[in-house]
């Protein structure tokens, strides 16, 4: 009976979103989506069979296996803080369930194990199974192999209950994004200053969990833990206003901006505009994703192999100084989806409203470019190449943002994060970033070919200066864009999916 209200129940979820009004609106970005995966599959696999090579050169002492297993706390910590702020909590419609024969717990049940049937919970055994045949088979026997896979199948799990579990208890707030930050820098600096190792407790207990027969039972005690906590806290909350929500809901952010009332009606929409990022789940993940995203310059700028390759190092230098400006402006207008009606009936003109968006982004692109200064240390060029990025910015991609952002015409839920969540999201959104990152990758990396970097980074930040400008003609191009194309979103943004 169990197994088939199991089947039943997944079948149910397939059809519901199957017949959503958006599923087939959604092919051409699903059909994307599916390239991507398989380009990602790809890329795993041949991270996992290169793993052996790349941990064999680490350290003399101790072979690949062990250095995985060393890494493996810091791994299951950095795993469990990104799910905890971009996995998305797993809801059902319950009053349908309510009038029949169907008990809570086994509805409950099913929604702890949803996120065992995803795929892509189990995209990391492209990484581990190629590294479990090649280097723990080889240094040890295949049991130790298979145990190694479904200890990290395991881990999978508990994560996924563990940080469902704390999300709906404590919430995915500012504070709590700050709290792991901190623990984490704390967790790395006393590792670095050789205080406190992680490291050594890692290897320790993985090796124990690995190495030893029974070790395996403690991932599942683990799993078993995570699962029982999450049982007790539906068992307090199992009525039906409360079933799908946390039991501590997100604090509400009643921060004033009254400083910014002093610019008029332009400074008024962007408090506003301020205060829907920090409110809402969208938002504030894509928020979450940027400040992580800020550490992208670590993987490439300290490493010697891209030195030669201009093109792709402004690539980075645009994206990383620029990453609040690009993250928010693809959907810019589209964030006001909701209220888009109500907004255009406001005694606002479009080019208020346009320029609000504008010197918000703008002051986005301030942001990024300050929180990224430390890479100035990676030498002269990285600072030539941000200067460069961060004009070119404010005085191209802006304005190219403000006016293809008026092709969007769906309406983005702003309820739910953005991790894995293609909500809203079209072919067009694809097509955005397109010329915005990667025309001024493949100017520098010409230029920087057949002429010099510095020709190539003077003529971008040219480019940007005199976009500046022309500020005012570039602007009315955008508005009456927005005037051509307002009805057509406006239609669009009614749509509810």
């Amino acid at each position: 009976m169990k197994g088939f209200l199991v089947r039943d129940l997944i079948r149910q979820e397939w059809l519901k979103s199957s017949r959503s009004q958006g599923f087939y609106k959604n092919l051409a970005v699903n059909i994307l989506l599916g390239f991507f995966a398989l380009y990602m599959a790809v890329m795993f696999l041949f991270i996992g069979f290169s793993l052996d090579n790349i941990l064999e050169k680490l350290d003399d002492k101790l072979n690949p296996t062990q250095l995985f297993t060393g890494a493996m706390l810091y791994i299951v910590l950095l795993a469990l803080a990104f799910r905890f702020f971009m996995q998305q909590l797993n809801t059902m419609n319950l009053p349908p369930y309510q009038v029949l024969p169907v008990k809570r717990n086994y509805l409950v049940n099913f929604l702890l194990v949803k996120p065992f049937f995803s795929l892509a919970n189990y995209f990391h055994l492209f990484i581990t199974v190629p590294f479990a045949v090649q280097s723990v088979s080889k240094y040890y026997d295949g049991g130790t192999a298979f145990r190694f896979v479904l200890i990290n199948i395991f881990l999978v799990w508990f994560n996924s209950l563990m940080a469902s579990f704390l999300k709906r208890k404590y919430g995915s707030g500012f504070s709590s994004f700050l709290f792991i930050l901190v623990v984490i820098a704390a967790l790395g600096a006393l590792e670095y200053f050789k205080i406190f190792s992680l490291y050594k407790i890692s290897l320790a207990a993985f090796g124990f969990v690995l190495f030893d027969p029974l070790g395996i039972l403690i991932p599942l005690l683990a799993v078993a833990v995570a699962y029982a906590l999450n049982r007790l806290f539906f068992r307090r909350n199992y009525y039906a206003e409360r079933f799908n929500s946390k039991l501590k809901t997100d604090r509400n952010y009643n921060v004033n901006f009254s400083f910014l009332n002093r610019f008029g009606t332009i400074g008024e929409i962007m408090g506003l505009e301020i205060k829907l990022i920090l409110r809402h789940k969208r938002t504030k993940s894509v928020l979450y994703m940027s400040a992580f995203f800020l550490l992208y310059g670590l993987i490439f700028y300290s490493n010697s192999a891209y030195d030669e390759r201009q093109g792709f190092l402004f690539f980075v230098a645009m994206f990383i100084t620029g990453l609040l400006m690009l993250m928010f402006g693809q959907w810019v207008i589209s964030w006001d989806s909701s209220h888009f009606d109500g907004l255009m009936t406001k005694n606002i003109s479009v080019s208020t409203y346009l320029k609000a968006n504008f010197y918000l982004l703008i002051a986005f692109n301030v942001i990024s470019f300050v929180l990224t200064t430390p890479y100035f240390f990676f030498g002269m060029k990285i600072v030539y190449m941000h200067l460069a990025a961060f004009i070119f910015n404010i005085g191209v991609n802006v304005y190219l943002l403000l006016f293809l952002s008026t092709f969007n015409t769906r309406r983005l839920d702003l309820s739910k994060t953005s991790a894995l969540n293609y909500q809203g999201t079209t072919y067009k959104n694809f097509l955005i970033v397109l010329p915005i990152m990667f025309l001024p990758m493949i100017i520098v990396g010409v230029l920087s070919t057949y002429f010099s970097t510095a020709a190539a980074l003077w003529t971008l930040t040219i480019t940007g200066l005199v976009g500046t400008a022309f500020h005012k003609p570039i602007m009315t191009l955008c508005e009456n864009q927005f005037k051509r194309r307002k009805y057509a979103m406006a239609e669009g943004f009614r749509e509810i999916e």
